[in-house]
């Protein structure tokens, strides 16, 4: 079931979403060599708890930390550790989901570590945020999420990439994760139908190598490509209005 938000839950899915477009505006300034995984975890959650929020990720179905940082070759899911410590020239993704008033706002970021590295995987990074765009562009009332699907798919197939297929973006609200699931990839299905009041993050996640991913035994969470090549990714959280959309998430 596809959950339409009222005015009243549109007001706090806003509250949220701006929570989370700070909390990336606040955390990109410590996104540094020699910065420990843990260490941006802790800082997010301080930040989360002093603007009125709580981390949603903490304790989901036994998810220990309060963010997910996903290094490299890790796809999603990355677990903040002491022991990972990052280098100039890593790539990080970072996802957030505060929870304001009962109300989830989720956003993440591919950051650059020292903001330099190679050609091939800054074009990875610009890519996947293109990539991103190009599916936010097709929301309006009428649309499908099939069109999303298909133009993130047109953008990003022809360039070589891999779209990860495993784990897609989602319907969001009061739940965590709800109705409708969100693909980046063309499936030849005709997905849901968009209308105002619908919430949902639009997340490609993308491979320079192929899009098939492994999920870790040891931690039940880590996600990473399958060949070990690097991923990026970017996400926002989107409102279908009645003409278009709105990014709750955008600072």
């Amino acid at each position: 079931m596809i959950y339409i938000k009222n005015k009243t839950e549109i007001e706090k899915m806003r509250a949220a979403g701006k929570l989370a477009a700070a909390l990336l505006n606040y955390i990109s300034g410590f996104i540094q060599p020699g910065i420990s995984t843990l260490a941006i975890n802790d800082l997010c959650e301080e930040f989360t708890k002093k603007n009125g929020g709580k981390s949603a990720p903490l304790g989901y179905k036994g998810f220990p930390k309060s963010v997910c940082t996903s290094i490299n070759e890790v796809v999603c899911h990355g677990i903040p550790k002491a022991i990972d410590v990052l280098k100039e020239g890593d790539i990080v993704n970072v996802d957030v989901t505060p929870i304001v008033d009962g109300y989830h706002g989720d956003s993440s970021r591919t950051f650059i570590v020292g903001g330099k590295t190679s050609p091939e995987v800054e074009r990875l990074v610009k890519d996947a945020e293109r990539a991103m765009w190009v599916g936010i562009e097709q929301v309006k009332p009428g649309n499908r999420v099939s069109d999303i699907a298909n133009a993130i798919d047109d953008y990003l197939t022809p360039k070589g990439y891999g779209i990860v297929r495993d784990l897609m973006g989602h319907g969001i609200g009061k739940g965590f994760h709800e109705e409708p699931q969100i693909p980046h990839y063309r499936s030849g299905r005709k997905l849901a139908k968009l209308e105002p009041g619908m919430t949902f993050t639009i997340e490609p996640m993308v491979n320079l190598g192929t899009w098939e991913v492994l999920f870790s035994k040891k931690d039940g969470w880590t996600v990473t490509t399958r060949d070990g090549k690097w991923s990026a990714q970017f996400e926002h959280t989107i409102l279908v209005t009645e003409k278009g959309y709105e990014i709750l998430t955008q600072a």
